[in-house]
């Protein structure tokens, strides 16, 4: 049996009994596994011991929603709004797929900025067209066993031609354009489960930390018998159904015309809406929505930062806690945010939302901020049982944090520093599953120098043949411009801007 024991700690554990309140004590390891916590715990002669004076243990941060498609977009774009940006981050006029070694570089760079950073479980969601293929997936599960971190990943799935789920489009876009997006027959709800069970069937619980998850891309972006086929299979395998829904105002006017209701209302109706559905975004969602989700039992993985960035707007986070929805948060992909730092998601979804209105008992506070980065977010990705908080039995997923460091001098409330003054730099120790993969602000399961100079070495040539991408699909650009300026002027009755018309 190998035990660690952390002595002399200050513990924020957020387990039902203590949430956010920090309390001294020690912390037994076993075989991975939370084995004890109290004070004055005792080991056997062969433990690890961990001095945890003047130091903070806390569960590792859970990223609810990312895509290792973007990582090396990284500082790339900026000003586009969604519609726009996916033209150059996801061409529509496709060129050939990313070998699979930068496929496998792409991914490990992903897990080190998160594991550096204090982020123990990621949500990748992974998206890879224009086929699905078992090997490439199997590239992105093994860079993730490599760096140590625990992940659930997916292979995203649309069935639905772009440009018939969006509104407008047909009507804008020239002819000879819209048959340069002739992509064959679309794949079958029936080949894609397949798939989907072969997946599960390799690479499910790989590691101990390492799960599939099923990722219909958008209820737009499927047709019915998909979403629900993948429902059906989400709900079997006990896994998210991880998906997009309301991230634009274009979506929210593509719910109406397409389906003559919200796309929270399609969903419920298809019978898709349930405990094992995560929501990344639900920015323009309105009350009758909320409520619905509420019902469901459904969870959102809010994307504070990303959100800003692609002008989405502001999420109506507190109305979505009210009506029972469960809020993890996520960085969303590096293209869209430029890190995988969930310490940045903390302290922007702690400021943005007080501008929200002058009514501050609403305004969201730092222990609930904690709880979406921590047992919010392992609930998003149905782990609650395995991560998010330091209870006996959960896995070892902890970070170790110096309280002598600036950001927690002179040392007032911790959660309060943890949100608005801590930015990952405290962070000594990162353990998952009682390893310790990040030690002093150095990642122990690879060479991350060796790994760094690869990346530099190959990236040039692929960010060329990408830049020749965006060239081709800069053709398109004024018709995703147009249908973001129609549908953005279209009265729906909400607004999640913070200017403009109706605000």
């Amino acid at each position: 049996m190998l035990q660690t024991l952390i002595k002399n700690a200050t513990l924020l554990t957020m387990c039902p009994q203590n949430g956010t309140r920090p309390f001294e004590g020690d912390i037994l390891i076993e075989d991975g596994r939370i084995a004890a916590i109290g004070q004055n715990l005792a080991a056997q002669p062969s433990a690890t011991l961990i001095d945890g004076h003047s130091r903070l243990v806390m569960p590792g941060l859970i990223n609810a929603h990312t895509h290792s498609s973007e990582t090396f977009f990284r500082g790339r774009y900026e000003a586009m709004p969604l519609e726009i940006w996916l033209l150059y981050a996801y061409p529509l006029l496709m060129g050939p797929v990313i070998d699979d070694r930068l496929l496998y570089l792409r991914s490990l760079l992903l897990a080190m900025d998160s594991l550096r950073n204090g982020v123990t479980t990621i949500c990748d969601d992974f998206f890879d067209p224009p086929v699905h293929d078992l090997s490439r997936l199997s590239t992105v599960f093994k860079a993730y066993d490599d760096a140590g971190i625990r992940a659930n990943v997916s292979s995203a799935a649309m069935n639905v031609h772009t440009l018939d789920a969006l509104p407008f489009a047909r009507e804008i876009m020239p002819r000879h354009l819209q048959e340069k997006l002739d992509f064959g027959p679309p794949m079958s709800a029936e080949a894609y489960v397949n798939y989907c069970r072969s997946a599960f069937s390799l690479l499910h619980g790989k590691a101990g930390r390492l799960n599939f998850m099923i990722a219909p891309s958008a209820p737009q972006r499927c047709t019915p018998d998909l979403l629900q086929a993948c429902h059906a299979l989400a709900v079997e395998m006990g896994v998210p159904l991880h998906t997009h829904i309301l991230e634009t105002k274009t979506q929210a006017v593509t719910g109406h015309q397409m389906y003559g209701k919200s796309l929270i209302g399609y969903m419920r109706d298809l019978g898709v809406l349930s405990r094992n559905t995560t929501i990344a975004h639900s920015v323009w969602v309105s009350e009758s929505d909320m409520e619905m989700m509420g019902d469901a039992g459904c969870s959102v993985a809010h994307n504070a930062i990303s959100n800003q960035k692609l002008g989405a707007g502001i999420a109506p986070i507190r109305h979505l806690m009210n009506a029972g929805v469960t809020i993890g948060l996520g960085t969303d992909g590096v293209s869209s945010n430029d890190t995988a730092r969930i310490f940045d998601v903390m302290r922007v979804a702690g400021l943005i939302h007080s501008v929200s209105g002058p009514d501050f008992d609403q305004w969201i506070r730092a222990d609930e901020i904690l709880t979406m980065a921590t047992i919010g977010g392992a609930r998003s990705a149905m782990l609650e049982n395995v991560t998010g908080s330091l209870d006996i039995g959960k896995a070892a997923d902890l970070l170790i944090l110096d309280l002598t460091t600036l950001s927690f001098t002179p040392l007032n409330d911790i959660a309060k520093h943890l949100v608005y003054a801590e930015n990952g730099s405290s962070i000594e120790t990162v353990m998952i599953a009682g390893r310790i993969v990040v030690q002093d602000g150095r990642l122990q399961t690879i060479d991350e120098a060796a790994i760094l100079a690869e990346i530099r070495e190959l990236i040039p040539a692929h960010l060329a043949a990408h830049g020749k991408l965006e060239a081709r699909n800069a053709a398109l650009h004024s018709t995703m411009a147009e249908i973001h300026r129609r549908a953005t002027s279209t009265d729906i009755g909400m607004n999640r801007y913070t200017g403009g018309p109706g605000a």
